[in-house]
């Protein structure tokens, strides 16, 4: 029987049909410090350091490169799994109902896309997420907003001005997370696989692939700095429980 492992190295090579091999390593993994509230599931950059969606209190963190607190504001996401900033607002992804929390009227039923004031956190608009169902991650870049589109098991690009899907590329693992944007090309972390796939933005082609140990920290949030994929270990296992990891809460940088 073919191990877990071994399927995805052969995936490289045949991936969309495809028969040449792609580049594949082991992550090297610094951890660098805890969030504020300890469930960081959506990590981007700013200029000023971190943007960090909080999982069970949904607050969105402003952090400078070393961890410290700018500012916080209070959102209407709810369990918040990714979060984009750009266009002059906050993307929030609203992956359902809250968990860790006592529930709020505004929260979500199912995945929905919160786009939130990045001074006071007020909702703008809400948007659904393209083909239903719930959502892992967002990344803006270039005008566009892209979407883990869970159901689909694609990444769906849409024009944040209506929301209107402008493109989708299939990914080629389940519970697509974290994504980070590279220059024509997107980063997706599977999180059960502990795999970051880097994927061709036209068709979803397999350029690149590493692989997180065991021992890492759990792979949630993820977003690309001077040339360096940054992710969070959110603490939190699918369900809403505990995820085991040593490493909960923390952002890291893969060297």
């Amino acid at each position: 029987m073919i191990g877990r492992r071994t399927f995805l190295g052969c995936l490289c090579g045949t991936a969309l049909g495809g028969s040449v091999s792609v580049p594949s390593r082991a992550a090297k993994v610094v951890r660098l410090f805890k969030s504020p509230d300890g469930h960081p599931n959506g990590l981007e950059t700013a200029a000023e350091g971190f943007w960090i969606g909080e999982q069970t209190t949904d607050r969105a963190h402003l952090v400078d490169w070393k961890g410290k607190l700018i500012r916080s504001v209070e959102t209407e996401s709810s369990n918040t799994s990714g979060i984009a900033y750009g266009g002059g607002f906050l993307w929030m992804a609203a992956n359902g109902r809250a968990i860790g929390r006592p529930p709020r009227p505004a929260d979500a039923t199912t995945g929905e896309i919160v786009k939130a004031d990045p001074a006071t956190g007020k909702t703008v608009a809400r948007y659904p997420v393209p083909g239903g169902g719930g959502v892992h991650g967002l990344e803006y870049a270039e005008g566009t907003l892209w979407i883990t589109s869970l159901q689909l098991q694609k990444l769906s690009q849409v024009d944040p001005k209506d929301f209107r899907v402008v493109h989708q590329i299939p990914v080629h693992l389940p519970r697509a997370h974290g994504l980070a944007w590279d220059r024509g090309a997107i980063w997706c972390m599977h999180s059960t696989d502990r795999v970051i796939h880097k994927l061709d933005a036209r068709d979803g082609r397999l350029l690149e692939q590493i692989t997180l140990s065991s021992e890492d920290p759990d792979p949630h949030g993820m977003c690309l700095w001077n040339g360096r994929l940054y992710y969070s270990d959110a603490g939190i296992a699918p369900g809403g429980g505990g995820n085991n990891s040593p490493w909960a809460g923390y952002v890291c940088r893969i060297d």
